[in-house]
């Protein structure tokens, strides 16, 4: 199973160089960290332990100027290195990093009391006995990097742990929190992180959030060798074509689309080291985003300045001019109002519950997996909180709503106009991806491209009378005004006249007399069928112009030729 362990502890206290004696790796690749003999940025190198365990290794900086970049190296850590200067002892850097991995839930991991060899072996055994008090769960090693005293004793012991390391069940779908973008020449855009969860191969298409941007994956590497696919877990290069280093920044994701939401609000869960103020830097992943904290008890919604990928149970740390606390997040996409009842579903988080909050309207199924919600399993045998419609998970109480309201919108169409009780089905439900499925569902009869309530048809209403007087008129004159559109649809529809020029109507056995009259002219002119119908010129002139737009006839210039359609 691929691991990540971290260093952490305070500058100075030999992180860089016991990294380099374990691995054989310099992970200060910077010329400013040389030139200052300290650790400035994020360095990697594989850790290779006994029992054949290939694990890899994030060095970090003690400076407290840096800490950020060490929460960021700290993102995806399995188990940590906490490493104290024999003569030092803790110092306030050991306390925050430390206070960090319990933020992180990194529970599981080693302690290493370095340079041993600079000072008293009773000054070892104090500072080994420190050690214990101050992380009681973690063995306690000495180690000199110099000499290279304690080292095998340290793998062994880094082993043991990393064994009895049990990496929760992360989320199927791929993320991996950019720490590092590069360009090389001849090979192109490289990001590098820890790949969270799910597993990235070549000719993937990735989402890089929350820009929003598909990405092509080219190649795959993992500590400089090349891979067909990374797996969860471990430390990733990744070549994406097509993509300018300048577009890419430490704190964005590259993500499998659809799965992760990306939100400017956090609800979360908040497990402090001392009072948390109002502004803070939320650090999660490799972001670091400025926020503002709207608390109620231990719950609080994180409001930020940029967009992030989150997921629940993602992990974070909050920071001021020091760390001031940290939390979970329990819904990654929330509503705006703060509301205890739901706050305190959300923590105890059972699915059948959180379902009916997080589910206001449907859901793929894959995205209620990535938020930690069910399992493949429980959603093919179907819960009884959820629904499902394909790939849409719903809640049963969400679509009987909406059938309310469709029902609602129905009758209400039906009373206003009775002629027409139906509503196009583009317009019944928002253009949404999951409607095509949800559409059957609704209890509603679909004829012609609309939605009608069952057995609902058309009807004349209290447009009755005004029907009745039209065709009155349409007897008794050629050609009639008709000031009611919707009414001559319906009478149109009905065989019962047809409508001509714009808002004109004649009536049907006129329409059928001209029809006829058209196959006994030879040519059709308009002054002939004038005079063989016994009609008006303007009454000719629009009854031609029907005739042509119902494909019956075509005008060449002032005659007219007989399609054949007409003789059907």
């Amino acid at each position: 199973m691929p691991l990540v362990v971290g260093t952490a502890g305070h500058i100075d206290h030999g992180k860089t160089w016991l990294v380099r004696a374990l691995t054989g790796k310099d992970t200060d690749r910077l010329p400013e960290e040389h030139e200052r003999g300290i650790s400035i940025d994020l360095g990697y190198a594989p850790l290779e332990l006994p029992g054949d365990l290939h694990l890899s290794l994030v060095d970090v900086p003690g400076h407290e100027r840096f800490v950020r970049n060490m929460v960021a190296g700290a993102t995806g850590v399995d188990l940590f290195l906490l490493v104290i200067d024999a003569a030092e002892g803790t110092r306030p850097q050991t306390l925050e990093h430390l206070a960090i991995l319990r933020l992180l839930g990194v529970e599981r991991g080693v302690v290493a009391v370095t340079k041993t060899d600079a000072v008293e072996p009773d000054q070892v055994e104090l500072a080994v006995a420190e050690a214990g008090e101050l992380v009681p769960e973690a063995e306690v090693v000495a180690v000199s990097a110099k000499t290279g005293a304690g080292l095998d004793e340290l793998r062994a012991t880094v082993a043991r742990a990393a064994e009895a390391v049990e990496r929760p069940e992360r989320f199927a779908a791929t993320r991996l929190w950019i720490d590092r973008a590069f360009s090389l020449r001849g090979i192109g855009t490289v990001v590098t992180g820890t790949l969270w969860s799910g597993s990235i191969a070549g000719g993937d298409l990735l989402r890089l959030e929350p820009s929003g941007r598909t990405v092509r994956v080219r190649s795959v590497q993992v500590h400089d060798q090349p891979v067909e696919e990374a797996q969860a877990g471990q430390r990733v290069a990744v070549n994406l074509p097509a993509i300018e280093r300048g577009e890419l920044r430490r704190g964005d994701a590259l993500v499998e689309p659809g799965h992760y939401p990306v939100s400017y609000r956090l609800d979360v869960v908040l497990e402090e080291v001392e009072p948390v103020p109002a502004a803070v830097k939320v650090h999660l992943g490799t972001a670091a985003v400025a926020a503002r904290v709207v608390r109620f008890g231990r719950f609080a919604q994180l409001r930020l300045e940029e967009p992030v990928v989150a997921a629940r149970g993602d992990r974070f740390v909050l920071r001021a001019e020091a760390t001031v606390g940290g939390g979970r997040v329990i819904d990654p996409a929330p509503p705006r109002r703060l509301e205890p009842a739901r706050l305190e579903i959300l923590e105890r988080g059972d699915p059948a519950e959180i379902v009916s909050l997080l589910t206001s309207e449907p859901v793929t199924t894959t995205a209620l997996q990535a938020m930690g919600l069910f399992s493949p399993a429980q959603l093919a045998s179907g819960l009884a909180a959820v629904g499902l419609a394909g790939e849409w998970a719903y809640r049963p109480a969400w679509l009987e709503g909406v059938r309310t309201v469709v029902r609602e919108r129905l009758a209400e169409r039906a009373e206003a106009n009775p002629l027409d009780p139906g509503i196009p089905l583009g317009e019944l439900l928002p253009q949404e991806p999951w409607a095509p499925v949800i559409l059957p569902l609704l209890h509603v009869e679909r004829r012609d491209g609309k939605a009608y309530a069952p057995g609902a048809a058309a009807s004349l209403g209290d447009r009755a009378e005004a029907a009745k007087r039209l065709e009155v008129e349409l007897d008794a004159e050629a050609i009639t005004k008709v000031d009611d559109p919707e009414l001559a649809a319906y009478l149109e529809a009905a065989g019962r006249l047809k409508r001509v020029g714009d808002g004109f109507a004649v009536s049907s056995k006129l329409y059928a007399r001209g029809r006829e009259t058209l196959t006994t002219l030879e040519p059709i002119t308009l002054a002939g069928f004038r005079d063989a119908l016994g009609i008006s010129r303007r009454t000719a002139q629009l009854l031609l112009e029907r005739f042509d737009a119902d494909g019956l006839t075509r005008r060449v210039g002032d005659e007219r030729i007989l399609r054949r359609s007409a003789l059907t």
